[in-house]
C-alpha cells in the first residue's frame, strides 16, 4: 500500500497564520509536528506500507522535502503541480507513478486531524482488503452534528465487514437538510480520503474522463526530474480538466463503497474547527503564546510575538502574528477568506507571505524597511548556500551575528565569523554559504532605489531555482 499525500491547499481560512506560501499543512497546529508530518506518522504500524508519494504545489517543494526528511521518511516521489487542478489529476499522477497497477493507493489530504489511531488503522486495513478486490473505497465520517460545511455520502446496502455500498454523494446542505441527514443515520460526512488500486483508479478514469487521463499521462511523460522532485510539464498540464475525485469517478462508478469512520476526525478547516481539537483551560479558552485573560471564555487566542491581553471576551478568535492581527466571532470565522480576497485584490503581500520567509537554505525575516533601505535577519542552515547572484538596484551589508560565513564577492573568497562584516556593492556577483555545523545568523542591510525580491539575477543555484 502506497500512501499518497495531497498537499495542494492554501488554507486561506486559517489566515493570518496560514498563507499562500506557507499554508496550514506545513504548520504545527495541533502538536509539535506539522500536519503533513502527522499525516504520515499516524500510519506507523500499518502492515505492508511502501514509501509515500507526495503531490504538492511546486512553490512548497522544499518545505515538503525538508519536513519529510525531519521525520526520517524518504518518499518514492514528490510530484510538483505547476498549477492546481483539484484532486483527480493529482491522484492520476500518483497512480501513473506507482510501481505496479496492483499497488493500493491510500489517498490522504495533508491537513486532517485523527485522534483515535487504532480505529483509523482498522478502517485502513479493511479498505486495503476491499481495494484489492477491485472496490473504490471512501471513508465516511460518522456525523456528530448537522454540519453545513461538508458534503455527505448516503449509504446503501451493507457490503463486506463494516462497509456499505454508496447510494449517492450529496452537496453541502442547508441546516435543516443536514439535521435530517444526521437523524436518519444513513449519511456520513465526506472525508476526502480514499483507497483503491492504481489500476482500478486509472481504469475508471479512462472510462469516465479519458481526456483527463490522456493529458496527465502526457504531462508525466514530459516531466523532468529535479533533485528529489518530479516536475510536471506546465504547458501540457495546464490544459487538464479540473475536477475532484468525487466528481470525476466516485459519483459515477458502480464500484464505490464507504467505510464508516468514527476516529476523532477533523479537517481543521477554520479557526473554530481548530478550537474544537485544541486543549482548553477551565474557561474553555484555547491559548497559545504570551496571553493573559480576565473574565474571558470559549475563545481561541494565539500570540506569536506580542503579549495579547483579553478582557471580558466570549466566543472570539484572536490571532496575532508579526504583521497582522485578526479578530472575529467564532461563528463567523469562515469569512476570513473574504479578508484574504481583499488582500489579494489590493496586491498586498500579507495574503501570501509572512515577514519570516522560508527558503531551501533557511529563512529570512524583515526587521525594518524604508523608501531606500531594508534590514533583514537571515538564518542559513549548516551546509546551506544561497544562489550565486547579483542585483541591479541595491547594495548589501552583511554582519555575522553567529556562526561562520563563506562569502564569494566577485573574485574574492572571504571567511567571516561573529562580529565581522562585508559590503557587497551594486552589480557585484556574490554568494553566501554556511560551511559550519551550527546555523549561521546574518544581519543584512540593503540600500538602493529598488529592494524587491525580484531584483535577483541568478547564475548558479544548488536548489535548481535558476
Amino acid at each position: 500500500m502506497i500512501p499518497v499525500i495531497l498537499s495542494g491547499g492554501s488554507g486561506t481560512r486559517l489566515w493570518p497564520l496560514s498563507r499562500g506560501q506557507y499554508p496550514k499543512q506545513f504548520l504545527p497546529l495541533v502538536s509539535k509536528q506539522t500536519m503533513v508530518q502527522e499525516t504520515l506518522l499516524r500510519l506507523a504500524g500499518l502492515p505492508g506500507l511502501k514509501a509515500p508519494i507526495a503531490v504538492c504545489n511546486e512553490n512548497h517543494r522544499f518545505m515538503m522535502a525538508e519536513q519529510l526528511w525531519e521525520i526520517g521518511i524518504k518518499p518514492a516521489a514528490i510530484i510538483l503541480e505547476p498549477v492546481g487542478k483539484n484532486t483527480a489529476p493529482a491522484v492520476a499522477m500518483a497512480a501513473l507513478s506507482a510501481s505496479s497497477p496492483d499497488d493500493v493507493l491510500l489517498i490522504l489530504p495533508a491537513d486532517h486531524v485523527i485522534s483515535n489511531i487504532p480505529l483509523f488503522h482498522q478502517a485502513v486495513i479493511q479498505a486495503q482488503q476491499l481495494a484489492q478486490q477491485g472496490f473504490m473505497v471512501t471513508f465516511g465520517i460518522v456525523a456528530s452534528e448537522p454540519e453545513t460545511g461538508y458534503g455527505y455520502i448516503k449509504r446503501a446496502k451493507a457490503q463486506q465487514g463494516a462497509a456499505f455500498e454508496v447510494e449517492s454523494f450529496v452537496e453541502k446542505p442547508d441546516l435543516e437538510t443536514a439535521t435530517a441527514y444526521v437523524q436518519s443515520g444513513d449519511y456520513f460526512w465526506n472525508s476526502g480520503m480514499f483507497a483503491f488500486t492504481a489500476g482500478s483508479f486509472l481504469s475508471e478514469l479512462e472510462k469516465y474522463n479519458p481526456a483527463m487521463l490522456e493529458i496527465c499521462w502526457k504531462a508525466l511523460n514530459a516531466a523532468k526530474t529535479d533533485l528529489d522532485f518530479t516536475r510536471i510539464d506546465k504547458g501540457i498540464f495546464s490544459t487538464c480538466p479540473s475536477d475532484s475525485i468525487d466528481y470525476a469517478i466516485m459519483e459515477k462508478t458502480d464500484k464505490a463503497v464507504v467505510i464508516p469512520l468514527d476516529a476523532g476526525w477533523n479537517d481543521v478547516g477554520s479557526w473554530s474547527a481548530l478550537w474544537d481539537v485544541t486543549d482548553k483551560d477551565g474557561f474553555g479558552n484555547a491559548i497559545s503564546g504570551d496571553v493573559l485573560t480576565v473574565d474571558s471564555r470559549n475563545s481561541f487566542i494565539y500570540a506569536e510575538n506580542k503579549l495579547v491581553a483579553a478582557i471580558g471576551v466570549d466566543n472570539l478568535v484572536i490571532i496575532e502574528t508579526d504583521d497582522a492581527v485578526m479578530v472575529a466571532p467564532k461563528d463567523r470565522v469562515q469569512e476570513v477568506k473574504d479578508i484574504v480576497a481583499q488582500l489579494k485584490t489590493m496586491q498586498r503581500s500579507e495574503a501570501d507571505v509572512h515577514r519570516k520567509v522560508y527558503r531551501p537554505w533557511g529563512h529570512y525575516q524583515s526587521v525594518d524597511e524604508g523608501a531606500r533601505h531594508q534590514t533583514k535577519r537571515m538564518v542559513v542552515k549548516p551546509g546551506g548556500k544561497l544562489s550565486v547572484q547579483k542585483h541591479h538596484h541595491r547594495a548589501e551589508h552583511w554582519v555575522v551575528v553567529r556562526g561562520t560565513a563563506l562569502v564569494t564577492r566577485g573574485d574574492e573568497k572571504l571567511l567571516l565569523t561573529e562580529n565581522e562584516s562585508t559590503f557587497i556593492p551594486l552589480g557585484i556577483v556574490h554568494c553566501l554559504e554556511n560551511p559550519g555545523v551550527i546555523p549561521l545568523e546574518i544581519v543584512e542591510v540593503q540600500s538602493g532605489s529598488y529592494l524587491g525580491e525580484d531584483d535577483i539575477v541568478r547564475f548558479d543555484d544548488v536548489y535548481g531555482r535558476i
